[in-house]
């Protein structure tokens, strides 16, 4: 798949003009992605001077990109669509928000393998696991504090 990446509040955290600081697990997903197969572009708002320092960042993080803002690395980006064709767009605009980089991934990876499981039901069970444990915790902590005669 080639895959579209936003840099500010999907690889960082939102600082823009500077970089912020690195979101969880972004990096070393993208990194995975690459290894597995993906083509990678960085598709993003900056320009210029802060398209270049997006992509030195990147590269310093071993982030293999195919391009930036273009569909490949010959194509004029003055003259460059304002479309991408790609499979996928990772951003944190999208509805919703973004989700954490494991959710991505196994989205990604239950595409790929042609298991067809939609990201709706691996947020629904991410999200149902963690509230479900939380829970558990949160009860098993209370019942310590009983038998504990807090």
């Amino acid at each position: 798949m080639t895959i579209a990446v936003d840099f500010d509040g999907t690889i960082v955290e939102h600082e823009y003009p500077q970089i912020g600081k690195p979101i969880p697990f972004a990096v070393e997903t993208l990194k995975q992605l690459h290894k597995d197969g993906h083509t990678l572009i960085l598709w993003t708002v900056r320009e210029g001077r802060l398209l270049q320092e997006a992509v030195d960042y990147c590269v310093k993080n071993g982030i293999t990109l195919y391009a930036a803002n273009k569909n490949n690395p010959e194509e004029d980006a003055s003259k460059a669509p304002r479309k991408l064709s790609v499979d996928m767009f990772i951003d944190d605009r999208n509805l919703g928000g973004i989700p954490d980089w494991g959710v991505i991934y196994n989205t990604i990876k239950s595409m790929e393998s042609g298991r067809n499981i939609s990201f709706e039901n691996i947020m629904m069970a991410t999200t149902a696991d963690r509230r479900y444990r939380r829970k558990k915790n949160f009860l098993i902590r209370l019942g310590e504090m009983f038998e504990k005669g807090y």
